[in-house]
């Protein structure tokens, strides 16, 4: 290459550097003549992200809106396959049945039983009437016996009289106990019957709210942004089938220096100015500011690097204004965000709120 052709492109390589910083210059510059009480910084427009999922594994079975849908919170947004959990549902109402068929058995044993053991509980009593009627009888008979006013085989079938009573007696109360523990087992049996009723009934319950979660709400008011899966696809329990962007929890995000972060409150004014938006200018206020520095060392010696540390910040915008203004958030959008960290300083005339009409 020629000398004299070489000094020109090198003139031309100087002249793009110091164009380039130039601009670099006058973009930090641009807003130095701000009050001394407000500070700006740059960031990008930001909103909390959604991701809905199936509860359980299972197959989708459609879905109802596409990317870019604007939705309302609690609209059906998609569905899963239930047809095994209407079936799981028909047997346990089956069950169900069942089991209160078997409650209503246990209950008629147990009325059987007490029944039987009313029974029971007179025999005893008369088996014991039958006893003292023996003894007294052979008391008698024995006393005659003795001064031979009566054979001593009568007292001998009295003897034997009261030794047969004393057998029924103990007969009757044996069976009185029997019949008691069958009441026991029958009313344990009911309680279990009943114990089952209400398995069956919670696993109807359980059954109903898994079906109802098969119908996928949208949590909150969005916009749909992805279909992250598709109509017929199987996802695990858990798995995302759409995300969606909460159009009422909008804020961006932007940097400010140690220096200014440590006079900024939550709650302090912000003005945002989107930068595909100059003429615009969104009223916010900070929801959020790190307690911890970025871009830096944690440990730094001197002033001048003390100065280099930067906090992160996030300003909210107001909902209100949101719900006008829903089909024009875009996240992702660059931007200024200017903060009031002196509430006696007044607003400058270009920093106005002024929203689209």
């Amino acid at each position: 290459m020629k000398p004299m052709g070489r000094a020109w492109l090198i003139r031309g390589v100087v002249a793009a550097v110091v164009a380039v910083a130039i601009y670099v210059v006058w973009q930090m510059l641009k807003v130095e003549d701000l009050p001394a009480g407000i500070v700006g910084g740059n960031g990008r427009i930001e909103a909390v992200e959604i991701d809905i999922s199936a509860k359980t594994p299972g197959r989708i079975r459609d879905i109802l809106v596409d990317e870019g849908d604007t939705v309302r919170a609690g609209q059906i947004v998609a569905h899963m396959d239930t047809d095994a959990l209407l079936a799981q549902r028909a047997e346990a109402v089956a069950q169900l049945a069942q089991t209160l068929s078997a409650i209503q058995f246990a209950e008629s044993q147990v009325e059987q039983r007490q029944s039987e053991r009313a029974a029971a509980l007179a025999t005893v009593r008369q088996r014991a009437a039958e006893l003292n009627v023996a003894r007294k009888r052979l008391a008698r008979s024995t006393t005659l016996a003795r001064e031979g006013a009566t054979p001593v085989q009568e007292r001998d079938d009295d003897q034997a009289r009261v030794e047969g009573a004393q057998a029924a007696a103990e007969a009757a109360r044996a069976q009185f106990a029997a019949i008691g523990s069958a009441v026991e087992t029958a009313r344990s049996q009911m309680i279990g019957a009943r114990a089952n009723v209400e398995a069956a009934r919670a696993r109807i319950r359980r059954l109903d709210v898994e079906i109802a979660d098969s119908d996928l709400r949208a949590p909150s008011s969005g916009r749909i942004q992805y279909r992250i899966a598709q109509p017929g696809e199987v996802v695990a329990g858990g798995g995302k089938v759409l995300n969606l962007v909460n159009l009422s929890d909008v804020f961006i995000t932007f940097f400010l220096p140690e220096t200014v972060a440590g006079r900024v409150g939550l709650g302090s004014e912000v003005r945002i100015v989107l930068d595909a938006m100059p003429e615009i200018v969104i009223p916010a206020k900070v929801s959020f500011v790190a307690d911890v520095a970025q871009f830096t060392p944690k440990t730094v010696e001197t002033e001048s690097e003390r100065q280099k540390l930067m906090f992160r910040v996030k300003a909210r915008i107001d909902p209100a204004v949101l719900q006008r203004y829903t089909r024009q958030v875009k996240t992702g959008v660059p931007g200024m965000a200017y903060v009031r960290v002196d509430p006696n300083v007044a607003w400058p005339a270009k920093l106005s709120i002024r929203t689209p009409r």
